[in-house]
């Protein structure tokens, strides 16, 4: 079983599971500021629970890409929408500021 190490906690996940509900099940805090209201619940439209994803993972899909390509985000970041990203091996997560997650300083690494 693939292993997600994220905020200090380790989780085991079924090959294909998506990483925002991994994330969010296991009390990762994916989302800043008024992002934890005002998102878009997984339809990969609003950019705020973007993370940078260390490992194997699915290919980014088209609505990852268009939104990524999108401002503030921009699509030459190794930044992913964990809502559009499905865990196939060991992964390291880790989530910046700002609230788009785009920003340069780190809110929380894989390993806390």
């Amino acid at each position: 079983m693939p292993k997600v190490l994220a905020q200090g906690k380790t989780i085991e996940c079924v090959r294909g599971a998506n990483l925002r509900v991994i994330l969010q099940q296991n009390g990762i805090d994916l989302y800043n500021g008024g992002a934890k209201v005002i998102n878009c619940r997984g339809i990969g439209s609003c950019g705020t629970c973007a993370v940078k994803v260390e490992g194997e993972v699915s290919s980014a899909n088209w609505r990852d890409k268009t939104r990524r390509s999108l401002p503030p985000h921009s699509p030459t970041t190794d930044l992913r929408l964990a809502c559009q990203t499905e865990v196939l091996g060991d992964v390291k997560v880790t989530k910046f500021a700002e609230f788009w997650g785009q920003g340069s300083r780190i809110v929380w690494t894989p390993e806390g």
